[in-house]
């Protein structure tokens, strides 16, 4: 028997308005989607911030947003965007954090109407910032290892983040490593990968579908990635040895450099020439872009934060019919059937001219797996476990 949708308090660690979704967007849009009314708070800030401007702007908007109050974006969905004090290594700051989020979030859902009934949390913290008694049933979904983030408090976000585990109704993981170590904490920790907008991304593969002109100004073949370009997720380093090693490729980066780390070294590759950093370019774009890079690459720095880490772009790759070539992370060597995982900068630049020659998966299979790989599909199941609790 399905149960009937509940009202969901959604516990982000990503502002819903921005470009790149992630799981959080996803997540919440495919509840709505089923019934559920899903009220939406935006990051708290969990890292400590900068001295940078893009900080400063950052923490001025979520001001503006305070004094706005939640707003209805799509049907079933509301954002809302509180302040929080952001030095969370401090357990003052903490307490006061949790007392004033607690009596705004109150405030906010009365006037939208929803019910504290299910909290469903990205975020490590939640049990420092919210009164979670007040939540019928709880579900973390543990997206990435947050504690290996740059300018994170480790030693309180893995306390913080055991009770949460142990608390917890239901714990769904997207990689294999945070599936074990939160298993270990609950047994109804639930493995499900991440996976893609398969709709959307393929639109790369339509005749119709028009390659934007910054792009096609780059000299072909176009090795592309789409993601934040930080330190602590890109391997830089790489980068600089594909394209010195074949200076007749153009290294295509989209997206925000020091997205998540604004210590992020700027002017990284002025020296290079054929290192084309394009900027971040909006969601609904993404497609045209893709279609105009000839392989996409996954240039991961190997580091504890990626050791835990199931990219985002690899279905979306996939669905927009790409050869994928990656480091050898762990969530992926179960898809070495559809994508090339390196062992070296060498296999990795192996990988890609094979790619350039047309020795890839086949595009039937790589089509196969981004379908088997939707946000459609996952939720589905995933719900399945949701109505479970109920029975």
């Amino acid at each position: 028997m399905t149960i009937r949708p509940h009202d969901v308090v959604m516990l982000s660690t990503a502002d819903w308005d921005n470009p790149f979704w992630t799981n959080k967007q996803h997540v919440a849009v495919q509840l709505a989607a089923s019934g559920y009314r899903v009220f939406y708070i935006e990051s708290l800030g969990l890292r400590r911030p900068s001295a940078s401007a893009q900080d400063t702007r950052r923490i001025l908007k979520r001001l503006q947003k305070l004094v706005a109050g939640p707003r209805k974006v799509r049907e079933n969905i509301w954002v809302w965007s509180p302040f929080v004090i952001p030095l969370q290594k401090y357990s003052l700051v903490r307490r006061l954090n949790r007392f004033l989020l607690s009596a705004m979030l109150k405030f906010s859902l009365r006037k939208t109407g929803i019910r504290q009934e299910i909290l469903w949390t990205y975020n490590p913290l939640t049990i420092r910032l919210l009164n979670v008694q007040r939540f019928k049933k709880i579900i973390y979904h543990c997206v990435d290892d947050i504690k290996a983030q740059p300018g994170m408090p480790a030693n309180i976000f893995e306390q913080a983040e055991k009770e949460l585990v142990q608390r917890a109704h239901l714990v769904f993981a997207t990689a294999p490593k945070l599936a074990e170590t939160r298993g270990a904490w609950n047994p109804n920790t639930f493995y499900f990968p991440n996976v893609a907008d398969f709709g959307h991304f393929s639109k790369a593969r339509d005749a119709k579908t028009i390659v934007p002109d910054d792009l096609l100004k780059v000299p072909s073949p176009r090795i592309g990635f789409v993601g934040a370009i930080s330190d602590y997720k890109v391997d830089f380093d790489l980068l600089r040895c594909i394209a010195r090693e074949r200076p007749d490729w153009s290294v295509v980066l989209i997206g925000k450099v020091g997205e998540g780390d604004p210590w992020t070294k700027t002017g990284l590759f002025q020296d290079i020439h054929n290192i084309h950093l394009i900027g971040p370019r909006p969601y609904d774009e993404l497609p045209c872009y893709l279609k105009g890079l000839d392989v996409t690459i996954l240039p991961s720095a190997l580091n504890e934060y990626t050791e835990s880490m199931f990219p985002m772009k690899f279905f979306e790759y996939l669905a927009a019919g790409k050869p994928v070539v990656s480091v050898d992370l762990p969530a992926l060597r179960d898809f070495r059937n559809v994508a090339r995982i390196a062992q070296s900068p060498q296999d990795f630049i192996r990988g890609v001219e094979e790619a350039l020659k047309g020795n890839t998966a086949p595009l039937e299979a790589r089509i196969s797996a981004a379908k088997e790989h939707t946000y459609e599909k996952r939720m589905k199941k995933m719900l399945r476990l949701v109505d479970a609790l109920y029975n």
